[in-house]
This record gives structure tokens, C-alpha cells and sequence, in this order.
């Protein structure tokens, strides 16, 4: 049931709390949607259609044109978690994009994020 109501809330209702996250830290809202454009496969501007339509995580996700290939390897602690255990496919994917965020906000290189 939880995971329902995760899956249902908006991205766009929670894109300005990641961009706060990472300008805190002295990261840029460029370097955050790299990074998320990076994992779905969205443009810059799909990407910002998807926050204007005010799309939930569910929909973000069924409608990316491409899950990054190296996505599997992302893996670490979020939320309490152990990213790589996370059974269900779309919670994974949003834990995916929690623990690239962390990694933007706690400094890490951007290629390194990025898995290059």
C-alpha cells in the first residue's frame, strides 16, 4: 500500500525538493536534470513537459524513453534500503533516482554519478 502512494505522487511535486537538495550542497539544477535525464532518457525539454503535466512517478517512468543501460549499476543504502534488493521494479527505479540525488548532493563527480 505504501508503495502506491509513492508511486502516485506527483514528480513534479517532488522535483523542487531535489533541486533544493542538491543547491544546498552547491550543486546545479543542470547537473540534476543531467542526471535524470541520464536515467530515464528524457530530453531537457520531455523532461519539463513531464513536470508541467505534473506527472505522477508512476507515469514519469512508464513514459521514459529509456532506462539507462548502466542504471544497474547503481547501488548502495537509501531510504534504509539496499537499492539492488528492491523487488519491485518501479520502486527501484525511484529509489534509483533517490540515490543519484544523494550522490549529486553529497559531491560526488558527475562522472562518477553517471557511472562513465
Amino acid at each position: 500500500m505504501e508503495n502506491q502512494r509513492v508511486f502516485k505522487m506527483s514528480f513534479a511535486g517532488v522535483y523542487p525538493h531535489y533541486i533544493n537538495k542538491a543547491e544546498k550542497k552547491g550543486r546545479t539544477k543542470e547537473e540534476l536534470d543531467s542526471i535524470i535525464c541520464w536515467l530515464t532518457g528524457y530530453s531537457i525539454q520531455q523532461l519539463q513537459q513531464q513536470i508541467d503535466n505534473k506527472t505522477d512517478f508512476e507515469t514519469f517512468f512508464a513514459q521514459a524513453p529509456q532506462l539507462n543501460p548502466n542504471a544497474s549499476k547503481i547501488t548502495g543504502v537509501i531510504c534504509g534500503y539496499r537499492v539492488e534488493e528492491i523487488e519491485n521494479p518501479l520502486m527501484r527505479k525511484i529509489r534509483y533516482l533517490d540515490k543519484l540525488v544523494d550522490e549529486l548532493a553529497k559531491g560526488k563527480a558527475m562522472d562518477k554519478i553517471l557511472r562513465s
